[in-house]
């Protein structure tokens, strides 16, 4: 294989508070060792539209306390077909770019997975989602702000429940995993937590309301992942006052406010880790690996483990939180 003389960053799927960090450390890690940097704007669809530009250590200058992506991201129906990935593949080669860097979730992975197998392109993925269902890292990019934002509005709900008397039932985003929802719940001192891995997670909560000592704690707070079985919170707010009209339910969704936001310190320090490792991998000669953080050293899982393997919940965590909230 040639020395890798340009490479590539792009962000792909949902935005996450950190992506911004992790395009300042590609970029400025790929200039520090000699190698053009260039940014594909808007994801597989600039890859397609060859919206590509090079990149300097100037381009990311003020940028590691942004939200949001400069590059930024959107879905690209084409590319999930072979002509499209063809013609991703062709600008990408006229412009001599050696590999990419590419920072997304588990469809941006499966993208990169294909982009290789078909032509040939060495990718690292980087994990960038605020739901931190990917395999091969324990935390990714944007959970950490996510999370400290829903707990930030939940305590300001807690106020106003508090205030009136009310049950409050707070929606957050995960929907196909409940990380956020533990997370959210145990921090937020929630009295019940829905998430899609707990199939038992309603039944806690009528026994909770159920119990005799409950009218002794006026108000309550509980969260439900979006992805729930039960369907949301406006379902469980139906279904939970036809069982007791006696309470007064409310029913918040945080929605994408979970999505925004300067990122906290812990997402930066990821972030640039991981965009800093990024480089040195391709630099290496890595050519289809996801790159994560295991037990605090940086990890890399092959794009089919990582794309495959379903991350786990920690059980012990919901075992904890239904203690805690007894």
């Amino acid at each position: 294989m040639d020395a890798m003389k340009r490479i590539a960053v792009f962000t792909s799927g949902g935005d996450a508070p950190g992506m911004n960090a992790c395009i300042r450390a590609v970029v400025r890690t790929g200039v520090y060792n000699g190698l053009e940097v260039f940014g594909i704007r808007r994801g597989y669809q600039g890859m397609i539209d060859d919206d590509i530009s090079q990149m300097t250590r100037r381009s990311v200058a003020n940028i590691i306390q942004l939200g949001g992506t400069m590059l930024k991201t959107a879905r690209c129906a084409e590319f999930m077909h072979p002509e499209g990935r063809s013609k991703a593949a062709e600008n990408l080669k006229k412009r001599g770019i050696d590999g990419l860097v590419c920072i997304g979730g588990n469809g941006s992975y499966t993208g990169a997975l294909h982009l290789f197998q078909e032509h040939g392109i060495p990718t690292i993925g980087l994990p960038g989602t605020i739901d931190n269902d990917l395999f091969g890292t324990d935390f990714t990019i944007g959970f950490d702000t996510a999370i400290n934002t829903a707990v930030e509005a939940i305590d300001k709900i807690r106020d106003t429940a508090d205030s009136h008397d009310r049950v409050f039932l707070v929606e957050v985003m995960g929907r196909d995993a409940g990380f956020i929802g533990i997370s959210v719940g145990i921090s937020g001192g929630a009295e019940g937590i829905l998430i899609p891995e707990d199939a038992r997670d309603l039944e806690k909560i009528y026994r909770f309301f159920d119990r005799k000592d409950r009218r002794s704690k006026s108000f309550s707070i509980i969260v439900v992942a979006e992805g729930d079985e039960e369907g949301g919170v406006l379902q469980l707010a139906h279904k939970l006052s036809s069982r007791y009209p006696d309470l007064d339910i409310r029913a918040t969704i945080l929605g994408h406010i979970q999505r925004g936001g300067s990122p906290t310190a812990n997402d930066r320090i990821l972030a640039s880790r991981l965009g800093y490792s990024a480089v040195l991998a391709l630099l290496e000669g890595q050519q289809s690996q996801a790159l994560g953080i295991v037990n605090n050293e940086v990890k890399m899982t092959p794009f089919e483990q990582a794309i495959k393997q379903q991350k786990p919940i920690n059980n012990s965590l919901i075992r904890m939180a239904e203690i805690l909230a007894s």
